[in-house]
């Protein structure tokens, strides 16, 4: 994640909830037979513009589940969110995954693959038109949902640094 303005959150006091995106099952052959362990990737949020996501990886799937929240809440962000959808059309990259979503108006629902899905059910994105290009990889594109979320600017901040009204930054 390249911009500057990411607003890092701490988890303290903040009730979460937490969404599987993916287990993966990787197995080492060794001479002694297969070992096998597990990686599990999962977002976790507030579904009230707070988002994280971790990943975790054990012996077995409920550990790995268990790391992978715990490392979600050491890496959440605030995402502005504006009556139920994001203030602005953003994109988003990660390695091979290509994202784009935009606002989208009261009563459509989040339009959304399974990983990005997962990510913007737990920002608290009620409605929003969005799209996965490249690779459908889910780490990747949790990773760049997440880039382009961390990406959008609020309206309020916008206005003010412009030095105009909040109704100018819609309409003009």
């Amino acid at each position: 994640m390249s911009n500057v303005n990411i607003k890092r959150v701490k988890s303290t006091d903040i009730e979460f909830k937490d969404r599987l995106v993916a287990v993966n099952r990787v197995t080492k052959v060794t001479k002694g037979g297969r070992t096998f362990s597990f990686s599990a990737i999962v977002v976790v949020g507030n579904e009230n513009g707070i988002v994280g996501y971790g990943l975790g990886k054990a012996k077995e799937v409920s550990a790995a589940i268990a790391k992978g929240i715990d490392d979600a809440k050491k890496n959440l962000i605030q995402v502005p969110v504006l009556k139920g959808t994001i203030p602005h059309a953003q994109e988003g990259k990660y390695s091979g995954s290509l994202v784009f979503m935009k606002p989208a108006a009261p009563g459509t629902g989040v339009i959304a693959g399974g990983a990005m899905r997962a990510v913007l059910e737990s920002v608290g994105v009620k409605n929003v038109l969005a799209k996965s290009k490249g690779s459908s990889n889910p780490h990747s594109v949790v990773k760049a949902t997440i880039n382009a979320l961390a990406q959008l600017r609020d309206p309020y901040t916008v206005a003010k640094v412009r030095g105009v009204q909040l109704d100018t930054v819609f309409n003009g």
